[in-house]
């Protein structure tokens, strides 16, 4: 939530906009029973914020907190569904409701020992862009680890440069 806050208040700051939307996976296994099986259940969760006003970080955090809590009880309602009834203007050079995409993996990723096999991640270089702008926050052993992915058509790598760097001041 700190994190995605941030990213928030950045963008609004860059862009002299103050109702930010983002989109952000959600890993859709909200019962215990989900945790056992194989398969994809992965959604897109929308989050929207306004950073209009004179609120401190602080307030436009826990602001952020309650809206976030609210998107993630709400997490089973399918995205394409969220679209279907909202019925924006399509078009086909970006995606339906969300142009900004916010992704932590903060999950382990370690070595898997089976019975003579050993099973390691691949560190993944992300190359395509599906959205306008992407964060990918990776949580490991060593900290957070940043990943920008950004449309070259939009963005330079000198502005995604300062954006990083101003991230990093927030």
């Amino acid at each position: 939530m700190l994190l995605q806050t941030a990213f928030e208040l950045l963008l609004s700051r860059h862009s002299a906009q103050c109702d930010i939307v983002m989109g952000t996976p959600i890993a859709g296994r909200d019962h215990a029973e989900f945790e056992g099986l194989i398969g994809f259940f992965v959604n897109t969760v929308v989050l929207r914020t306004d950073v209009q006003g004179e609120a401190s970080f602080a307030e436009l955090l826990a602001r952020n907190k309650q809206h976030i809590l609210d998107a993630y009880a709400h997490q089973r309602l399918p995205f394409e569904q969220l679209v279907e009834e909202l019925k924006p203007a399509r078009e086909l050079s970006h995606n339906a409701l969300v142009q900004i995409w916010f992704h932590l993996q903060n999950y382990r990723q370690d070595t898997l020992q089976l019975p003579g096999l050993s099973l390691a991640p691949i560190e993944d270089e992300l190359s395509t862009c599906r959205f306008e702008l992407e964060l990918h926050v990776l949580e490991g052993n060593d900290g957070l680890s940043l990943s920008w992915v950004y449309n070259t058509d939009l963005f330079d790598a000198s502005s995604i440069e300062r954006l990083s760097a101003n991230f990093a001041v927030l």
